[in-house]
């Protein structure tokens, strides 16, 4: 199999993984807690060219990548929000006109705006139609994100840029990624989460999950774990050891 930098896993036992600008060998098992993996060995540098590091973020639904993020824009890096991106081009007209040749009028509010919840109500019942909408919004989202990647690397104030996307190991986002970082929150904490913010039920939650890549998979293939189940202060202590990890291996 293949890990995120398209090297080969040689059955478990090492992990040439492109990170932060260079190759490191790492030895099986999971990532560590608040770090990286012990046993990593810079081999060669294969980002010359790059100025600051790209980071991504994974993890489960509820886990609270979005509070990783903004804590991580609080020390300096730029953050790029594809939740946000895909709600303001949802908006836009012609996918509105195009959704609305697909599933009818019953897609927008009477006010003219998407109504989200119909919409999802559609996709989410059928993978094909969920593969149509990612069809017309991916595209159109990989070049906001290619505008913003660009202004972001040519900004002096941002030391890093942050991908926030729901899918970034399943849309190949990852390989983007010079350190890829995991959010680990327990299930029940998540599950209360998602039904304060969205009104979720545990059998929805299921059902979106099931439609990601597995967390255990996503967690192996990570660089660094934090954990986001206690409070915003401890969650900040972590992300200053991380992020000050990833800015000196750029340096």
């Amino acid at each position: 199999m293949t890990g995120r930098s398209g090297c080969c896993i040689d059955s478990g036992l090492e992990h040439v993984n492109r990170w932060c600008g260079r190759v490191f060998r790492r030895p099986a098992g999971p990532p560590t807690l608040f770090g990286v993996h012990p046993g990593w060995l810079p081999l060669s540098p294969i980002h010359p060219a790059r100025t600051k590091p790209i980071i991504g973020l994974a993890g489960g639904i509820g886990a609270g990548k979005s509070a990783v993020a903004d804590v991580l824009q609080e020390f300096g890096a730029a953050v790029i929000n594809f939740d946000r991106l895909s709600h303001e081009l949802l908006a836009d007209p012609d996918v509105i006109g195009e959704l609305k040749t697909w599933w009818g009028g019953g897609i927008c509010r009477p006010t003219g705006e998407p109504d989200r919840a119909a919409i999802a109500r559609i996709v989410f019942a059928d993978p094909d139609e969920l593969a149509r909408l990612e069809g017309v919004l991916y595209p159109r989202i990989a070049r906001r994100r290619e505008t913003l990647m660009t202004a972001h690397a040519q900004d002096p104030g941002a030391g890093a840029v942050v991908l926030d996307a729901p899918k970034l190991f399943e849309t190949g986002l990852h390989e983007l990624c010079d350190a890829v970082i995991f959010v680990d929150t327990g299930w029940p904490v998540r599950l209360q989460r998602v039904r304060e913010s969205r009104g979720w039920t545990e059998s929805v939650l299921r059902q979106r999950e099931n439609l990601l890549n597995p967390l255990d998979s996503k967690r192996a293939m990570s660089d660094y774990v934090v954990v986001n189940h206690v409070s915003i202060e401890d969650l900040r202590v972590q992300l200053q050891r991380v992020y000050s990890q990833i800015l000196a291996s750029t340096t």
